[in-house]
């Protein structure tokens, strides 16, 4: 009994002790200030919650003072939401900040399109009341999408998953429709889970289209189907994660990616921008790796946290082709396949985590273990990797690598090309795929040249004038750059022609 007693004495004097305030005010005077004058929340989807922003109060007196309320100035209908000092609401009267101290205030939005006059909403926090009432600007434009969504089984709302090749799988998602197979301008497309295209049938993507992924999303391209991207040189398709706020332009990893799977054919991807995912492109082809799989022209992939490109004996095509930096390989042409890229660019400075593979890695071969647990290495045809008028660059000593286990063909011809490989302890010097003097596999190979990229750290890979790319590549038919610049006379390596910086 004197156990509780004492611990009832205890309690008491820890709550009262927590709601004193040992220190006077004297009210607001309308001298408060502030972090910014005005809040952009950046650009939201409608119904999808924004990030959190912040907004910092001073007190620069020398007196302790009590702000009589704080509030949304449109009340409860706002659209915004605010937590003042680790309180959630949208009034909050007689907040207190010490002399020459200060508060946050934390402030985040969700908006439906369809509820509001004009997309680009607006609100405002005021401070105290009368005449010194002062306040801070919320800003937000608000996007009306298409929104494609995965199932829900009517009873238990489990998300639905996709059925591929018969099977069930894990992954969230489903199948597009008929209607469904045209993405059009006319407002972005964002995308919760897997859209699949379904065999035999073709997903068309007009200019200008956008299109926006959710977390653990991205686009299926199933066996006999295909995806044809239309953009243009002033019209760009755009492949991306769905938040745009600012703060996401360069995070990778935002969603998964755009699969090509075995039996896909024919796909086609013009003046396209990939950005932000995983892995941008995943091919795959395992069991018919001659038939024309994708081509990719005037497109440009950057930031994806694992790679570009991962070709699995598949046959891709590509000319004025961008890839940018990658957490593993910007292109990764693996387990054999058909590979021709003409007027590429391959440029990883990937800073974010330390990268073990090269910016291109080439092999004819794969690892798996067997039922009895041991390990089994096979190969497959490379049947072509031809790489000609291309940069390869980035910030390890060695981004270019072949790699070839014995057993099945490996063909492949480097020309014309600009390589980063210094091969500083030489690791490579038995590895006669290496052999840079071979002149059967490798000609006019310019080694650890100066590529004179305009700004390589984000993602600006147009050369300068101080480039040893420039008039160095052969004629060939791809008679104008990914800028739509003519290169038949005096055409430079990479997908750019040369330019003189500002």
């Amino acid at each position: 009994m004197r156990y509780l007693y004492t611990l009832l004495i205890i309690s008491f004097v820890i709550v009262t002790a927590s709601c004193r305030k040992d220190f006077s005010t004297v009210p607001s005077f309308g001298e408060l200030k502030f972090s910014k004058d005005t809040v952009f929340l950046d650009t939201v989807f409608t119904n999808i919650g924004s990030a959190t922003y912040n907004l910092k109060v001073y007190n620069r007196s020398n007196k302790a003072i009590t702000i009589p309320e704080i509030k949304l100035k449109n009340g409860t209908s706002s659209n915004y939401r605010l937590n003042v000092d680790g309180k959630s609401g949208k009034v909050f009267p007689d907040v207190d900040i010490l002399a020459n101290d200060s508060i946050f205030i934390f402030i985040e939005t969700t908006i439906n399109f369809n509820n509001v006059a004009d997309p680009l909403y607006t609100d405002q926090i005021l401070f105290d009341n009368g005449n010194n009432q002062q306040d801070v600007d919320l800003v937000t434009l608000v996007k009306d999408a298409h929104f494609i969504f995965p199932g829900k089984e009517p009873i238990s709302m489990k998300i639905d998953s996709l059925t591929l090749d018969g099977k069930p799988t894990r992954i969230k998602g489903r199948f597009l429709t008929d209607s469904e197979l045209t993405f059009t301008k006319d407002k972005p497309y964002v995308i919760y889970g897997y859209a699949a295209i379904p065999e035999d049938k073709t997903l068309t993507i007009e200019a200008g289209t956008k299109i926006h992924f959710h977390r653990n999303s991205g686009l299926i391209v199933d066996k006999k189907a295909s995806l044809k991207v239309n953009g243009t040189l002033n019209d760009k398709v755009t492949f991306q994660g769905d938040r745009l706020e600012h703060r996401f332009d360069k995070i990778p990893g935002q969603w998964g990616t755009i699969w090509l799977r075995p039996g896909s054919n024919d796909s086609e991807i013009n003046h396209a921008i990939i950005k932000n995912g995983i892995i941008g492109i995943w091919a795959d082809n395992i069991d018919n790796a001659t038939s024309s799989t994708l081509t990719l022209k005037n497109t440009e992939i950057y930031n994806n946290s694992n790679y570009g490109i991962l070709g699995r004996s598949t046959n891709i095509l590509g000319e004025n082709l961008v890839i940018g930096k990658s957490g593993q390989s910007s292109l990764a042409c693996t387990i054999g396949g058909t590979y021709n890229f003409t007027h590429s660019t391959f440029a990883n400075y990937w800073n974010s985590s330390l990268r073990d593979f090269p910016a291109v890695i080439v092999n004819n071969h794969f690892t798996y273990k067997n039922d009895n647990g041991q390990e089994v290495t096979e190969t497959k045809d490379l049947n072509a990797a031809n790489f000609t008028n291309c940069i390869i660059e980035g910030n390890n000593n060695i981004e270019f690598i072949l790699d070839k286990v014995d057993g099945s063909v490996f063909n492949y011809n480097i020309r014309n090309c600009l390589i980063q490989f210094n091969d500083i302890n030489n690791a490579l010097a038995n590895n006669e795929e290496m052999n840079f003097g071979d002149t059967n596999h490798y000609q006019n190979i310019i080694i650890n040249g100066n590529p004179n990229f305009r700004d390589a750290s984000n993602e600006d890979l147009i050369i300068g004038k101080d480039s040893d790319a420039i008039n160095k590549a052969i004629s060939t038919p791809v008679s104008f750059d990914i800028l739509g610049v003519n290169r038949t006379t005096n055409p430079d390596i990479g997908a750019y022609q040369h330019i003189t910086f500002d």
